[in-house]
């Protein structure tokens, strides 16, 4: 891969793959950080990507990989030694953008509880149904893609993609 496709590519298909990073980090700094991560590991390794194959995938699953290490390491050190944050921190990190649309304010406030709902439900789920769940809508892979993203067969990203929507569903009626 050249480096003018593989800055085509990044065009094409960043959003998604950004996206994908703050969802699985729930957080937009650290799902930002984990975008660049992975783009600097795919650079890194530019002379031996193939355009023919599924870029989109490979990307999902470096991603996957990255962030599973990142935790992994977070994990290690706060048992060795516990870490205090002495900044206080904005929570959403989101700037508030004032539009012009024509919903009304209790309207907007449901829609916003709602969202954050089924976002902290999603990201309550176990973490295989969680990943599958995020591929398949976030990043809108298909099935088979799923599957060479998470090295497993079809079926179990089915099964796994059914199950995450049935739990998802009984949370959603008990909440709501």
């Amino acid at each position: 891969m050249t480096k003018q496709e593989f800055d085509e590519y990044v065009q094409a298909q960043g959003a998604d793959i950004l996206r994908f990073c703050r969802m699985t980090t729930a957080s937009k700094i650290e799902g930002d950080e984990l975008y660049q991560d992975t783009m600097l590991k795919l650079l890194e390794q530019l002379q031996h990507l193939n355009v023919d194959k599924n870029l989109k995938s490979y990307t999902l699953s470096v991603a996957i990989f990255l962030w599973k290490n990142q935790r992994r390491k977070y994990a290690r050190r706060k048992r060795l030694a516990s870490f205090e944050s002495y900044e206080a921190q904005d929570e959403s990190g989101n700037l508030k953008v004032i539009s012009a649309d024509t919903k009304t304010p209790e309207q907007t406030v449901v829609q916003n509880e709602t969202n954050a709902l089924v976002q902290k439900m999603v990201f309550d789920l176990p973490e295989k149904y969680r990943t599958v769940i995020e591929l398949f809508y976030s990043a809108d892979l298909k099935i088979p893609e799923i599957a060479t993203c998470l090295q497993v067969s079809e079926n179990t990203v089915k099964s796994r993609l059914r199950r995450a929507k049935m739990i998802l569903k009984k949370k959603l009626e008990a909440a709501l």
